[in-house]
């Protein structure tokens, strides 16, 4: 015991005196050992917290936060009520002290035991003795982890908000001020008599106008900072009172980008509003909207009126009218009646339009508000006719012969650049109502199919999908639909069929944006779909544009009698993915619970019932290896379907369908399978709720996860891997708490012999933007600055895992510092990289071209503004840099000059020393066979 006593005293020693930040991880693992307990640890701190010097006792408190991020876990209530009561008391002592504080407290709130009420005190002690820059960061960590006893504090918590807030001019703050506002009035807290103050601290930074500065490292845009503004602004109708009045004063703005942030804000307020909250605003409002649409000179202005004035229609079309109260939505029409309708009847006047599109805007608002406008408008306009009826002819009707004969004939010639001239005339001609005969869109379709597909110039081909309208694009369609089946059998023919064949499929898919249009090429492409399954269709298609979403789609992969379908390929079916995740990522709710629901039963009843025409077996099992993987391959369709749904979608049965899913993903063997099973087990837990049922779900699967991963003679370790690297990325995005278990194990795995490499290239996974499933297109939920996040809870790790690394080691950290950092933004790396010079020197040296490619990327824009740190490590720089410009690879060869070249810049009597040195390895390069590295060495060497 008295050994373990002198242990912990020399460990608090080397960590406060020593200034040794590494025997906080030490004392870490003995309180995981139970050599000694945290209250201990705090007896052994004593001298160190009672000092006189504010920078020692800081260093004290820092060990034991240090400490209590990786123990908070073992700790009892009684443990956490006196820790909490300690580092409260320590939000008074001196400012350097503040900040280790914070970071035990946050420590403490990640506690299971977390005593009844202390969320409360923390957050009292944080408003009455914290600097506002940093309470804002932690408050937004008590709100999201500990709301329900936060909400119970009602106008105390805002007034001490309020307060916090007031004054601040830092985006980051801004940014989490702003989120912290909107769960505010979003989550029904308690505004009591605080209402307009809470508004007033917010909506005085509307609209915003920051622009971020060319370095700023913090990334933050000035579109992330308008829409969390205006998601508190408008997220509760009591307001309205005072974001009506608000906005009316901004619209009289000269500047274009106040008024459409006002209007956009306007749009998304009147949706939570009901008529009350602006019947007596409505005569200021509608003066407002009318003048941006009939004096407006931006198109972008016009329409965001015009929108405003649907959705403000459409919230008095929701009202309830009882026998004593006004009819909000005819009193607002008859303003708009009254200022637009005469207009109707003065064709020759320059406001006819603009008052046609305001009364277009409001009908299209609720059945009643048309009615009540047609019944107005339609009987002056059948009286205008009547009595005016009058038919303008084109003018260029005359020239018609001429105009077509022109065209066509250019359209024909060899020269590109008058062939895309003609079809930009062609496209004007067909939009003039009337002007064009039969027979000349005829003639123009035949045109247009022939160079699209015998035309080689990418140009003209581009211009034909670009400038042609819609009608024509129809008749198209059908035009070269024959083309579809080619039936020679001569090679040079079956070749030029095949040509023919890919260009009519991607012509297809290029113009199919219009819901209008996709409703026309898609039966086109199904049958070539079930063409391709069949073995109709003549030659092998590796190019699959478009197709029908949802399980549907499985159907027609399954094997045909002809032998193997081209839609079995590996490469096909991923190609299917994404339209299938796009298409369900847009369902409406019913639909989506509709698809969920049939996708559910197909893979785990095997109920293919719904699927009409389909071959599949009565017995079939999607989710089970089986003697073949062509099936169980399926379930990457099934991944784009129920992963991408809207959240508000419940997945029927997901439990048995997750415990499904982590099966494949632990025991099948084939890649495509236990990737895709595992990718979609992660999109589920990312969308699902947070509590003690997501909280074992994630601790069961870890625990069988590590368990096939420390057993160095399992056979599927990689399927293990693989399931934990998505589950990681799945907890990251969303900032679960578990996720630091994940981290923990990652970093682990750098030492493995098998799966180091793996592991290292798991962080570029982490950081990076999945196509296919965890983003924002599949309504993922994503929190904002993530990357940053991981990067500065994680960094000292891998520096620390570095230097305690064997050599042979070394390289797999120093791909995954390399992959953290070449995702980070640039002005964060700017920021960072300093830190992390000597593993970045490191990285240089290490034999993975990847890495060097990657630490490049990195180092270039540091090099362009260099700290002092950089420039006293030149000569290691300078020697790497030269080493790689005689690299294998080209990239790096490019990279390399490009650093070289940039540091030509640093100051000359740094540099000067190295001169004679650089212009003679630069020799090389200037002979090298590739003409951008020649170029790369020519701009340095200039320079140098």
């Amino acid at each position: 015991m008295a050994a373990d006593s002198t242990l912990l005293l020399s460990l608090v020693e080397e960590f406060v005196s020593g200034l040794q930040d590494s025997k906080a991880k030490e004392t870490a693992t003995c309180v995981k050992d139970g050599q000694f307990t945290i209250l201990q640890l705090v007896e052994a701190l004593g001298l160190s917290l009672t000092s006189s010097q504010p920078h020692t006792r800081a260093r004290g408190v820092q060990l034991l936060s240090d400490v209590l991020h990786d123990c908070y876990g073992g700790l009892t209530e009684r443990e956490v009520e006196v820790l909490i009561a300690f580092f409260e008391n320590r939000l008074k002592d001196h400012y350097v002290i503040t900040p280790p504080v914070l970071q035990g407290l946050r420590a403490l709130t990640k506690s299971t035991v977390l005593p009844p009420g202390s969320a409360v005190s923390m957050l009292r002690s944080l408003f009455q003795d914290v600097h506002v820059q940093v309470i804002l960061t932690k408050t937004c960590v008590f709100l999201f982890n500990v709301s329900a006893e936060l909400k119970g504090l009602g106008a105390d918590f805002v007034f001490g908000f309020v307060q916090s807030m007031d004054g601040e001019r830092d985006p980051r703050n801004l940014l989490l001020a702003f989120q912290i506002a909107k769960s505010i009035v979003r989550r029904g807290y308690d505004l009591g008599k605080f209402t307009e103050e809470l508004f007033e601290v917010t909506s005085c930074y509307f609209p915003i106008d920051f622009s971020p500065p060319p370095n700023d490292p913090h990334g933050i845009t000035r579109e992330e900072l308008i829409q969390m503004l205006r998601d508190a602004l408008t997220g509760t109708p009591r307001f309205a009172e005072f974001l009506l009045p608000l906005i009316i004063e901004k619209l009289d703005s000269d500047v274009l980008s106040a008024k459409l942030d006002s209007l956009q804000t306007l749009i998304a307020g009147v949706s939570q509003y009901e008529h009350k909250d602006v019947a007596e605003f409505l005569e200021g409002l509608w003066a407002s909207l009318r003048r941006e649409v009939f004096q407006t000179s931006s198109e972008k202005i016009e329409s965001a009126g015009l929108a405003a004035l649907t959705a403000l229609t459409s919230c008095l079309s929701r009202s309830v009218l009882h026998s004593d109260s006004e009819d909000s939505l005819s009193t607002f029409l008859d303003l708009v009646l009254k200022d637009c309708k005469h207009h109707l009847c003065e064709p020759d006047l320059k406001l006819v339009w603009p008052s046609a599109k305001l009364l277009q805007a409001a009908c299209s608002a609720s059945n009643r508000a048309s009615h009540i406008i047609t019944d107005a408008v339609m009987p002056s306009l059948v009286e205008q006719y009547n009595s005016r009826a009058q038919v303008k002819d084109s003018v260029f009707l005359a020239f018609r012969p001429s105009l077509c004969s022109m065209v066509f004939s250019a359209l024909t010639e060899t020269d590109s650049s008058l062939q895309i001239t003609a079809t930009s005339v062609l496209t004007s001609l067909a939009q003039q109502t009337g002007l064009l005969l039969d027979s000349d869109v005829e003639l123009a379709v035949d045109h247009l199919t022939r160079l699209l597909l015998t035309e080689e110039d990418d140009k003209v081909r581009s211009a034909l999908l670009s400038s042609s309208i819609l009608p024509i694009i129809l008749c198209f369609y059908f035009s070269v639909y024959p083309f579809f089946k080619c039936t020679h059998t001569n090679a040079h023919y079956l070749h030029r069929g095949q040509v023919r064949h890919v260009r009519c499929l991607s012509a297809l898919a290029a113009v199919s944006t219009q819901p209008s249009v996709v409703q026309e090429s898609t039966p086109v492409l199904l049958e070539v779909l079930s063409s391709a399954h069949t073995g109709n269709l003549s030659g092998k298609t590796a190019v699959i544009d478009d197709t029908s979403p949802g399980p549907q789609s499985i159907s027609n992969c399954e094997g045909s009698s002809g032998g193997r379908s081209p839609l079995l390929e590996e490469v096909v079916l991923s190609a299917m993915v994404p339209v299938i995740s796009t298409s369900c990522s847009r369902l409406q709710p019913t639909l989506a619970g509709q698809t969920a629901l049939r996708a559910v039963s197909l893979f785990l009843d095997g109920d293919v019932s719904f699927l009409p025409d389909n071959s599949f077996p009565s017995n079939i099992q999607l989710l089970k290896q089986g003697d073949s993987w062509s099936q169980s391959q399926m379930v990457c369709l099934l991944l784009g379907c129920v992963c991408s749904l809207p959240r508000i979608v419940e997945v029927p049965r997901i439990d048995d369908l997750m415990a499904e899913l982590e099966e494949m993903s632990c025991t099948c063997s084939h890649p495509l399978s236990y990737t895709s099973a595992a990718k979609c087990f992660a999109g589920l837990v990312n969308k699902r709720a947070l509590g003690d049922c997501l909280d074992s779900l994630i601790q069961r699967t870890m625990e069988r996860v590590c368990g096939e991963l420390d057993s160095a003679s399992s056979s599927v370790r990689t399927q293990a891997f693989t399931l934990m690297i998505w589950v990681a990325k799945a907890l990251l995005l969303r900032y679960h708490p578990l996720f630091t278990t994940l981290t923990d194990k990652l970093f682990s795995l750098l030492d493995d012999a098998d799966l180091g490499p793996a592991a290292a290239d798991g962080f570029r996974l982490l950081m990076s933007e999945s196509t296919d499933i965890l983003n924002r297109g599949c309504h993922a939920d994503v929190r904002i600055m993530y990357r940053q996040r991981f990067f500065s809870e994680n960094s000292a790790k891998l520096v620390q895992g570095f230097n305690a690394a064997p050599q042979e080691k070394k390289p797999n950290y120093l791909k995954a510092l390399s992959n953290i950092v070449n995702k980070l933004p640039k002005q964060v790396q700017v920021t960072e990289l300093p830190a992390l010079l000597s593993l970045l020197l490191e990285a240089l040296s290490c034999p993975d071209q990847g890495v060097q490619l990657s630490t490049l990327s990195c180092l270039e824009p540091v090099l362009v503004d260099p700290p002092p740190a950089l420039i006293q490590q030149l000569e290691a720089l300078v020697s790497r840099l030269l080493a790689l410009t005689s690299s294998p690879v080209m990239s790096v060869r490019i990279a390399s000059l490009r650093c070289i070249h940039a540091i030509s810049c640093f100051p000359e009597h740094e540099v000067l020393p190295f001169r004679t040195r650089v212009l003679r390895a630069l020799a090389r390069p200037l002979d090298d066979r590739k003409r951008l590295v020649r170029r790369g060495a020519v701009r340095a060497r200039a320079e140098w």
